[in-house]
């Protein structure tokens, strides 16, 4: 939950028990700040603040944006996949399959036939992703690179926005969402990939061998945040039902899944 102060404050408070990734998303953006990195800036005080187990952390309320642009995304992705890695503040390790197996084993809305189809997609996309073959060095990757999380303002640089993801890993990660938009849902036109990959550097995901593996993570990992809501939320557990339809192949690509 986001709620704007005066002096153009923003109060970021987060779910119960979420302090270590709180205070991870505040590494995060000291860390790119320092690096030069146009980052959604914390503000300099002693944070988190825990109430009740939610932490509240402070950022710097951005002018007036809007998102990214396809090519805009990729330079960003470039941008920041060059960094060199952090001598001193402690990223994690990114994982893109942490915390499904809990979202699915607490999901209350779905039947036990597709839970268990589920933790068997689960269990063969942990070993796919064992599998992946080498690619790109290893960097400091967003974790959730979209559209969305990239503010852009005018005469400056764009911002990187929402760092709770951000770890080193794998920077093919950073190029799912994007590659998949427009391969299995055709969010975005062809013209605008390759922008894209244009725009990252000429390095296109879908071509390399570990690409399906990571976009079916991906596509599970949207899945099961329809899932987290679907409990207090009618159309997030339609929502939840229909994607899973088309993981199991009920439904041709491309498909359509609508924000709830």
């Amino acid at each position: 939950m986001l709620y704007q102060l005066p002096n153009r404050i923003v109060a970021r408070i987060g779910r119960p028990g979420t302090y270590e990734i709180a205070l991870r998303e505040l590494q995060a953006s000291r860390w790119l700040a320092t690096s030069g990195f146009p980052v959604v800036r914390a503000l300099d005080v002693h944070q988190p603040t825990l109430v009740e187990d939610r932490p509240v952390t402070w950022w710097e309320l951005l002018p007036e944006h809007r998102s990214a642009t396809p090519s805009e995304l990729g330079a960003v992705l470039r941008d920041l996949h060059a960094l060199p890695l952090p001598a001193e503040t402690p990223l994690p390790e990114h994982n893109p399959l942490r915390g499904l197996s809990t979202s699915i084993c607490g999901a209350s809305t779905v039947s036990a036939a597709d839970r268990s189809w589920l933790l068997s997609h689960l269990h063969d996309l942990e070993k796919r992703y064992r599998e992946l073959p080498e690619g790109l060095p290893r960097c400091v990757v967003h974790g959730d690179a979209w559209q969305g999380n990239v503010a852009v303002i005018p005469q400056r640089r764009p911002v990187v926005l929402d760092l709770d993801h951000v770890a080193i890993g794998r920077p093919e990660w950073d190029l799912i969402p994007l590659a998949v938009d427009r391969m299995d849902f055709q969010r975005i036109s062809e013209a605008e990939y390759r922008a894209f990959v244009t725009a990252y550097g000429g390095f296109d995901v879908t071509t390399w061998p570990g690409y399906r593996p990571l976009a079916d993570i991906c596509e599970l990992r949207w899945l099961c945040f329809a899932l987290t809501k679907a409990d207090s939320n009618k159309r997030a557990a339609a929502e939840a039902e229909h994607r899973l339809s088309c993981l199991r192949g009920d439904i041709p690509r491309p498909w359509t899944w609508s924000a709830f």
